[in-house]
This record gives structure tokens, C-alpha cells and sequence, in this order.
């Protein structure tokens, strides 16, 4: 949204200035004008969380043609090397569903943590509905029965922190949920006990009419106001757990199929995923299970990366694309 513009359904607005804040419901900005192009502050009202937008360094153009990993020599996870080099649950077998095959993690750093190989290609160049789904389907079933906190996740491309190319997903569960699980857990259960009504909801709400809505049949697709990371969509869910998750495996592969496809139009190839779900039983306490979605930069010879102090060490990431631009380039690339 460009200085002076006002929306509807927010509160404040955009001045001339060297610096202005503008509080709206659900986050603040803080807008600094400079010789060089304009940095936002923004702070998401509910859990705190920070980041930094910066448009003028899209023109660094850090984000060149990727340089696509494509060897498949020595791939543990293609067809003629799975069943020999990656191991089995406890009762010696792994989960197959479709093309996916699920199995533990060799490597855990959770209670439980499964590795899902979504497709036997090993450089899926587009990725079909039925194939995530089965994907997302065979990683939640692995997980069900999991005490505590589970998400479903995926690295794609080593610049996204894929360490090996072939497309798979990880599943985690822990007793404890993970820092940013938690705060959203907490902060929503806080926010239903003071208001009388879900976060989510209000959200969804706040976001229908706002630059930043893509699109919305039973899973809401939206642009993160704060994001965490380049050009983040997150797509709210109706339920809370794993354990209610089943019915909505299929639209939500369908909404990231449209994702990947929507970033591929711009030429990204690598991205993060994470579907992020409360405690078995907790249906009703004021969250909403989620799935977050951010771009990452290429692969690329010169190993650079677009995670760097701020985003690691400062836990504020530096964005380029602003949120409120990303309905209208969805909807002209999609």
C-alpha cells in the first residue's frame, strides 16, 4: 500500500514524514523515511512478534536464475535406493501412501520425527494436488497418536535448508511446542479468555478486505502482515489439532499447489513450509492450526542465502516485498 493510501478496514493511515506509527487492530507500523527508500517497523499486536521491511532491496536482485541441483547419484530417497538405505518404524516397515513413503528420521532432533519422500521423481518440476496430498496424508498418520505439540514441515531446495534435493517433508512432535507454536498457542488463549471469541477469527475477518487476501474456500489463504520470512501466505485452518485434520488434507494441498505455482511464476523455486497444530484434546482453547509458507532465495553457485544476522541471531527478519502488495501480484501471476 503506497504512502497516503487508506483501507477500509484499518485503523490510521500513512503521512509524509520522516517518521510515522499507525496502530491498527491486529499490528503496528513504524514507517521511516530516509534519502533511501522507506524501512518498516512492524509488531503483530497478539504475540509481539517483529520484523523489518525494506522494499529497495529487491533491487539488489540477490534472487538471480536458479542454479538447479540435478544429480540423483547416491540419492537415498529415489525408487531403486529407499528400501535399503532408510529405515523402518518399529515394526519393520515404512508408510507408503500413493507415491510417498514415510519413515524416522535418521537424524531426529524431536521425541518423534519422520521423514515423508513425497514422489519418486527427484527434481518434481511441478508437484500434483493428489501427490502432496498423499504426501501430508502419510506424515499425519505417522504422527497420530503423538503426545504433545506436532507440525508438518518442508525444506525444499538446499537454499530453503533441504539437505538432501529429493522433495520430502519432516514431521515433528514434541511435549512442548516449538517457540513460535507457543507463542501463538498462549497468546490465543489469552486473547479468547479476555475478548470471548478466537484470535482466528477476527483475523480472518480484519484480512478479507484487506491488499493482502489471496484466496479462500474451506482453508483461508492470506498474506502475513508481519511476515517471517520473503513474500510469507498463511493459510488458517478451521480445527486445532492433528487429530481433525484429515478432511482438510485435500484443499490444503490444493491451496499450496497454487502457492508453489504462484512463486515458480515469479521465479522462485525454493521455499520453507510448516503446519503448525496444538496439543491433542485442546480443540477449543483459542487456537487455530495454521500453515506458513515463505519464499526463499535460489539455489545457487555462490552459496549465498537470504537468512543472515538479523533473521538468526536477532530473530527479526529483513523483508523485501511488502504485504499489502501481494493480493494483486497473486492475482496477476496466478
Amino acid at each position: 500500500m503506497p504512502p497516503g493510501a487508506v483501507c477500509p478496514c484499518l485503523t490510521g493511515f500513512y503521512t509524509v514524514g520522516t517518521l510515522t506509527e499507525v496502530r491498527r487492530a491486529m499490528f503496528t507500523i513504524r514507517e521511516l523515511r530516509t534519502e533511501r527508500g522507506v524501512i518498516q517497523y512492524r509488531r503483530e499486536s497478539l504475540t509481539g512478534i517483529r520484523c523489518r521491511i525494506s522494499p529497495a532491496r529487491i533491487e539488489r536482485r540477490i534472487d538471480g536464475a536458479p542454479d538447479m541441483p540435478s544429480a540423483r547419484d547416491g540419492c537415498p530417497f529415489c525408487p531403486d535406493a529407499i528400501d535399503v538405505s532408510t529405515p523402518t518404524f518399529e515394526d519393520g516397515n515404512r508408510l507408503r501412501c500413493g507415491e510417498s513413503v514415510t519413515f524416522p528420521n535418521l537424524y531426529p532432533f524431536a521425541e518423534r520425527h519422520v521423514v515423508t519422500v513425497i514422489t519418486r521423481s527427484h527434481a518434481a518440476g511441478q508437484f500434483d494436488r493428489k501427490c502432496l496430498a498423499d504426501a501430508i496424508s502419510g506424515t499425519a498418520e505417522a504422527l497420530a497418536g503423538s503426545r504433545g505439540y506436532t507440525s508438518i514441515n518442508w525444506n525444499c531446495l538446499p537454499s530453503a535448508g533441504a539437505s538432501i534435493v529429493h522433495p520430502h517433508l519432516q514431521g515433528i512432535a514434541d511435549p512442548e511446542p516449538t517457540h513460535l507454536a507457543g507463542l501463538y498457542i498462549s497468546a490465543g488463549h489469552r486473547y479468547l479468555t479476555e475478548h470471548g471469541r478466537l484470535y482466528w477469527e477476527d483475523l480472518i475477518e480484519h484480512e478479507r478486505c484487506s491488499d493482502r487476501f489471496l484466496f479462500e474456500d474451506e482453508i483461508f489463504w492470506s498474506a502475513n502482515p508481519v511476515p517471517l520470512g520473503e513474500r510469507e501466505v498463511r493459510g488458517l485452518l478451521p480445527i486445532s489439532t492433528l487429530e481433525e485434520f484429515e478432511p482438510y488434507i485435500e484443499p490444503l494441498a490444493g491451496g499450496l499447489q497454487r502457492l508453489i505455482a504462484f512463486y515458480r511464476n515469479l521465479g522462485t523455486y525454493a521455499f520453507n513450509v510448516s503446519i503448525v497444530f496444538d496439543a491433542p484434546g485442546t480443540a477449543g482453547h483459542g487456537h487455530r492450526a495454521f500453515c506458513s509458507v515463505i519464499a526463499r532465495i535460489n539455489p545457487n553457485s555462490l552459496s549465498m542465502c537470504d537468512s543472515a544476522f538479523m533473521e538468526r541471531l536477532h530473530l527479526e527478519p529483513v523483508i523485501l516485498t511488502l504485504p499489502e502488495e501481494m493480493g494483486a501480484l497473486f492475482r496477476a501471476k496466478s
